[in-house]
């Protein structure tokens, strides 16, 4: 009996390679793509900040890239996350990207740092992707490892960092649909539920964090709405993490904080 049980464990262990699984099989990575519009005292109507935060030709300095609470500088800094590439992709308005890899899960975050005087273009391509287009794929290499990633439309939360481009000007709606895989998106920008709420509906995404008034988008905000959303948790409690470490970066008290951001519709 026992070397029957034996021969029908076997065949049932068959029966799954050939149909395709393997229980060591690694899932699919998660990306979150990020389209960060470098703050511009020229080019935007934003609050001006120092000459070298406010150079939109500069990531390097600039307030939303290169300085301490910028996109790339924190999360470099991080010990959750590991800056795998760096440099410079073949749109001219790009002016960076930098590709980090999750240190504990299998995430990988692309964030795309748009010249300050390029912002329409970044909100543009931000809701292209929210609308399950702008498709692109890159290939980053994990522990001599090649992998090929989605980061456009494919990816799993699409993110917006920088001024409110439309309180400045309009552009024509992006449409999408409603995929399969659920799209999800973050702007952190100025009063961003009330600007980007019909071009969001357009898309057909679905939003996870944005803001109900001013506010500075910087990375530790998004960071730690990531912590949640990487760990699984409910969108309140994303939403509340958010909230938390904006409070703590800018002492604007725990109720304040927690009446900027907002989840869903």
């Amino acid at each position: 009996m026992r070397r029957i049980a034996l021969h029908m464990m076997a065949l049932a262990f068959l029966s799954l390679i050939l149909s395709g699984f393997c229980p060591t099989s690694k899932a699919s990575p998660r990306v979150v793509r990020v389209f960060v519009a470098l703050a511009d005292n020229q080019h935007q109507g934003i609050i001006p900040v120092p000459a070298a935060l406010g150079n939109g030709s500069d990531p390097q300095r600039n307030l939303y890239w290169g300085a301490a609470y910028g996109v790339k500088s924190f999360f470099r800094a991080s010990k959750e996350w590991e800056l795998i590439w760096s440099g410079r992709p073949s749109k001219d308005a790009i002016l960076e990207r930098c590709i980090f890899k999750n240190r504990q899960g299998n995430v990988f975050f692309i964030a795309d740092a748009y010249e300050g005087s390029q912002i329409k273009l970044a909100v543009s391509d931000f809701l292209s992707a929210a609308a399950g287009g702008n498709k692109e794929e890159v290939s980053v290499g994990v522990n001599s490892t090649k992998t090929s990633i989605s980061i456009g439309g494919e990816a799993n939360l699409i993110v917006y960092v920088g001024h409110d481009a439309f309180m400045d000007f309009q552009i024509p709606p992006i449409t999408g649909a409603k995929g399969a895989k659920p799209r999800r998106t973050i702007v952190l920008a100025c009063a961003s539920k009330t600007f980007f709420a019909p071009y969001i509906r357009q898309t057909g995404a679905e939003p996870l964090l944005w803001t109900t008034g001013l506010m500075a988008p910087e990375a530790y905000t998004l960071k730690a709405a990531l912590d949640g959303w990487i760990a699984g948790e409910s969108d309140q409690a994303i939403r509340q993490r958010a909230a938390q470490a904006y409070n703590k970066y800018q002492k604007c008290g725990e109720k304040a904080a927690s009446r900027l951001f907002v989840t869903g519709w």
